[in-house]
């Protein structure tokens, strides 16, 4: 996986913030990820935007959802762990969006969120906490 940032990795707190909110209106990233797209579809790569400032690239197939092969495997050994339900949480949900395909996963319950309190609202109903 390539993480990609058009401020940079080194941006501070406040150069961080400031990409943000610049970003909701310019669309940095989504441009940039839409150009990568058309130039580089092609070669099997899934271009994911998440968090503050960045954007990820990878091989399709390699996303959140890559971590549940794991746990199926798991389910087949002997005295393994068959999960019958996985809670996923996260907050880049939407099409595009880092989270998205295990979101979206019908082997997992999705859960958008914008912070932990929207988690620990979620989890406390969900649960019974």
């Amino acid at each position: 996986m390539i993480n990609i940032s058009p401020v940079g990795r080194n941006a501070s707190n406040k150069e961080r913030n400031e990409f943000e909110a610049y970003d909701k209106d310019a669309k940095v990233r989504e441009k940039f990820v839409e150009v990568l797209k058309e130039k580089f579809g092609h070669l099997g790569l899934t271009f994911s935007i998440g968090g503050q400032i960045s954007f990820d690239v990878f091989p399709t197939g390699w996303d959140k959802t890559y971590c549940l092969k794991h746990l199926e495997n798991e389910a087949k050994k002997p005295n393994g762990i068959a999960y019958k339900n996985i809670h996923f949480f996260g907050d880049k949900t939407a099409k595009g969006g880092n989270d998205y395909e295990i979101y979206e996963d019908p082997r997992t319950i999705g859960h958008s969120v914008k912070g932990p309190e929207d988690t620990m609202a979620i989890l406390k109903e969900v649960f019974g906490l």
